[in-house]
């Protein structure tokens, strides 16, 4: 697999789909390896060169400390570099997040489109957020990552019965070797609401999509909790424009969200 070196010289493994047409780089969200985008990336390949990477910590990439949001951008930017000089942007959940701090740092990014970023709103759910980042930063510090994957999965919206269940799955050991990086992706989220400021000086045409249904895995959280998100970034954004498809689950089918990201790339 080839890897790419990032400013503070942490090694990223990454994989190119495809190698016709503009450069569209494709980037993961909470606990994922890099594999969650890869049938999507599969899917667009036919008409982008498309690009998927492994973000730091994560598979067989680097993790050079200190961590900063900072160095996740400049990691971004190497793969840019690397695979043509400017790209398309993708990003899932919290990818989508870190994809658009990306492009209000000025990064050579075309378009970019993200998927249910799970910004924060109201009072409640921003006390429980900033409450969540302290007992996952102490979970992960005493070197409990198990308490650290409930801590997220309750966060998520998932209940008491779907951590069980996820605790006896052969998956379990995998999202154990990934926990440290949960704390990279609330860093990416910030405080939880959209960052309006940042937001603003994102130029390039965005496109928010969001299921029509919530993940049964996140029946705690409201139905329309990912819309509320996505209209709320949506008007921070110079070019936002919303769109919704009917799918159930946070991992969107690729045969869905293709066709509407392909005519958005496509301009």
């Amino acid at each position: 697999m080839p890897h790419v070196t990032s400013a503070d010289g942490t090694t990223l493994g990454f994989d190119c789909l495809s190698g016709e047409g503009p450069t569209l780089v494709l980037v993961s969200g909470g606990l994922d390896d890099g594999t969650e985008n890869v049938p999507l990336g599969r899917w667009l390949a036919d008409v982008f060169s498309v690009v998927t990477y492994r973000r730091r910590g994560r598979g067989d990439s680097g993790d050079t400390a200190p961590y900063a949001v900072q160095r996740e951008i400049e990691d971004l930017a190497a793969v840019i570099d690397e695979t043509g000089g400017r790209a398309h942007v993708f990003g899932a959940s919290s990818g989508g997040a870190l994809a658009l701090q990306a492009a209000g740092a000025g990064l050579p990014i075309d378009r970019i489109a993200v998927h249910e970023v799970p910004y924060l709103l109201d009072d409640d759910l921003v006390a429980a957020w900033k409450a969540y980042t302290v007992d996952l930063t102490t979970a992960l510090e005493a070197g409990d990552r198990h308490e650290a994957l409930r801590l997220f999965m309750r966060m998520a919206g998932s209940s008491e019965e779907d951590i069980a269940s996820a605790e006896a799955t052969p998956y379990w050991p995998a999202l154990i070797s990934l926990a440290p990086t949960l704390r990279y992706d609330a860093a990416c989220l910030g405080d939880g609401p959209p960052p309006a400021v940042r937001l603003a000086v994102v130029t390039q045409p965005v496109l928010l999509t969001t299921g029509a249904t919530i993940d049964p895995h996140s029946a705690g959280l409201s139905v329309d909790f990912f819309g509320k998100a996505a209209d709320a970034a949506a008007a921070c954004l110079p070019s936002g424009r919303r769109a919704t498809i009917e799918v159930a689950g946070h991992v969107p089918d690729p045969a869905l969200l293709g066709p509407m990201l392909t005519d958005f790339f496509k301009g």
